[in-house]
């Protein structure tokens, strides 16, 4: 939801891939495709036919739309996600993911706190 609003805003379908190789072949079935935040928004896909995913499987987005990153936030004191240009074989990060301490200096206590 913090890391790719859009299809929580407006039902945006971006592909969703297996990182591991799974056969054209194999089965497939509904399967909703959640974020980690506990909110009934935070869902990038539902009822998306997919192979069979073990427990720690990756998946990839094939593409975020132009807006992905600007649109992003810090939600639940969640960190941004890093930005990788992809051409081929090659990639590069071109906007590091934020750490912490980072994040934690963008608040403040109030004086009577």
């Amino acid at each position: 939801m913090n890391d790719l609003i859009r299809p929580a805003m407006y039902d945006a379908h971006h592909e969703i891939l297996p990182v591991r190789q799974v056969p054209e072949s194999a089965d497939r079935s509904p399967a909703d495709i959640v974020g980690p935040i506990c909110e009934t928004g935070d869902t990038f896909a539902r009822a998306r036919m997919m192979p069979a995913l073990r427990p720690d499987d990756l998946i990839a987005f094939a593409s975020a739309g132009a807006y992905g990153a600007v649109m992003a936030s810090t939600y639940n004191t969640r960190r941004l996600i890093p930005e990788v240009l992809v051409r081929g074989d090659a990639y590069c990060v071109v906007r590091r993911r934020p750490d912490y301490d980072e994040l934690l200096k963008l608040e403040r206590l109030a004086d009577w706190q």
